[in-house]
């Protein structure tokens, strides 16, 4: 195990360094693995290259939604709406595994003048209609009695009613990860912890690589090269990306302390909060703030916890939830294109394909419901560039993304869902054969969200970093520091976060 896994790795190292590839995208984010997909299917050279691990950053660090944005709507950005509904269909045919048809309960309350219910019986029914009037389900509206019926923990006080409709759930790190499973299947190379440093363009762009496992240097040569690095975006060589970054968390209670049946839409004036069911569980979230810190160390503080703890106790009273009750919490950044007026929750989630110099592409901003379509648009230029210049051999591949599953359902079953699988010896194995795990925390946190699930997670990480230690050949010394290694970046050993007892308020830092 540990040579085959050292074989391989080896094996696409040395593959980026020879000959020239067609395509180089940097970042393997959900962005960046769906242009890879898309440019391997298409039959052009195509490698990808992460510096952390895949998913590390936002795509790992959602809400897990898969939806057209009815807030958006209200909003006017009725394209951007359009768009978002279409393609959350399109996962779910490519991904049944992973796009998990969800209702949404909206309750509105007396007094409240942002969100009116007769208003919004109009936008679920447009919101269908922006599907191709084939949404996930049927939109409708409940009574005040229908309601308490079906949530009876929801606070009646002045409740009107609501609307019900449907949107998708996901797990943003394995769509990721199977994403690039299926580019590396179509022939893609992609590589994890490996640095883009820098690049130079001559007759074709020479990247400056750096593995970050064995220190190795090396050049690779592409046509042409994608910034898809979300946001590290306006920090790469050649980048003229502007960003506006905010921030997001997420809290993990037990399901009995918020027993929703559905997801119910929370609101604080216009901005919206969630309460998703997930197993055994429920997710709470999110916020959306300015953020000004650093990039790979992203942080949900102790007001952030107040504060969705607070909207969440004002709809389910008797939660009555408190930090310690929070098993566990993540924050993650969304690289929005940059306008520095308006509030945060108010800027639009559109996203740019820019060609500021001859081969080099910054993409940015968008969704993660619409990573496919953006990873269609961005192939469709690098082809019309490369064909331009004469540099294709043979003929492209039409795309053929929003047709072809992402993997058999036989290389899922047991191991991708939108639910944690069984902690198992074979499933770990699996992830390091075949799915790149370098590192404790790239099983427990991206691959299988053990991190997130499991009250007991520091007992978990012990167990699975045995098993670990099996495959890939670590010495005692070496588990140690991958477990210590996962204490800092989850948040277990942070001392600052400590106001939240059973699990500190903290991302998976870099």
């Amino acid at each position: 195990m540990t040579c085959d896994f050292l074989k391989l790795r080896a094996q696409s190292l040395e593959a980026l360094g020879e000959g020239i590839f067609d395509v180089l995208v940097v970042g393997g984010g959900i962005v960046g693995a769906g242009i890879a997909r898309d440019a391997a299917m298409r039959g052009l050279r195509t490698a990808l290259v992460e510096q952390h691990d895949f998913a590390f950053g936002t795509s790992s660090r959602s809400s897990r939604l898969l939806h057209g944005g009815l807030r958006y709507l209200a909003q006017g950005r009725v394209g951007l709406v359009h768009e978002a509904s279409v393609e959350k269909k399109v996962i779910h045919h490519i991904a049944p595994h992973l796009a998990d048809p969800l209702p949404f309960i909206f309750p509105t309350y007396r007094g409240n003048r942002d969100w009116v219910l007769w208003q919004l019986k109009i936008g679920v029914k447009i919101y269908d209609l922006l599907c191709g009037g084939r949404n996930l389900g049927s939109s409708g509206w409940l009574s005040p009695s229908e309601l308490k019926q079906k949530v009876p923990a929801l606070n009646t006080m002045g409740l009107k009613g609501a609307v019900r409709y449907y949107d998708g759930f996901t797990n943003d790190a394995r769509l990721t990860l199977d994403t690039l499973r299926s580019a590396a299947g179509a022939g893609g190379v992609v590589v994890n912890y490996c640095r883009f440093l820098n690049a130079r363009h001559s007759e074709v762009w020479e990247c400056g690589l750096e593995d970050r496992l064995s220190d190795l240097k090396l050049t690779l040569r592409s046509r042409t090269v994608v910034n898809a690095t979300g946001p590290w975006a306006d920090s790469l060589p050649h980048s003229r990306v502007k960003l506006r970054v905010t921030k997001g968390i997420h809290l993990v209670v037990e399901r009995s302390r918020v027993p929703v049946p559905e997801t119910v839409v929370m609101t604080e004036g216009k901005r919206i909060l969630f309460a998703i069911p997930w197993g055994e569980r429920t997710i709470l979230g999110t916020t959306d703030t300015d953020y000004q810190g650093p990039v790979e160390d992203v942080r949900a503080d102790v007001s952030d916890v107040a504060y969705v703890l607070g909207i969440t106790n004002q709809f389910f009273p008797n939660a009555d939830l408190r930090p310690e009750d929070v098993i566990s919490v993540w924050a993650g950044l969304r690289p929005l294109v940059a306008d520095p007026n308006g509030k945060p929750s108010d800027i639009s989630r559109s996203h740019e394909i820019r060609n500021p110099e001859p081969g080099w592409w910054d993409v940015a901003g968008g969704k993660l419901t619409t990573y496919r379509l953006m990873a269609e648009q961005t192939v469709d230029q690098l082809v019309k560039m490369l064909r331009s210049a004469g540099s294709l051999q043979g003929e492209v591949r039409p795309c053929r993304t929003a047709d072809e599953p992402l993997l058999p359902g036989a290389e899922t079953e047991g191991l991708s869902g939108i639910l944690p699988p069984e902690c198992s010896r074979r499933v770990v194995e699996h992830y390091c054969a075949r799915e790149w795990a370098v590192h404790l925390d790239d099983v427990m946190v991206r691959r299988t969200s053990w991190h997130y699930y499991f009250p007991d997670a520091a007992q978990v990480a012990e167990r699975v970093s045995g098993w670990m230690s099996e495959l890939l050949g670590w010495p005692e010394q070496t588990r140690r520091a991958e477990l210590d290694r996962y204490h800092i970046r989850t948040g277990l050993a942070v001392p600052a976060a400590s106001a939240i007892k059973s699990r500190p308020a903290a991302s998976v830092a870099a």
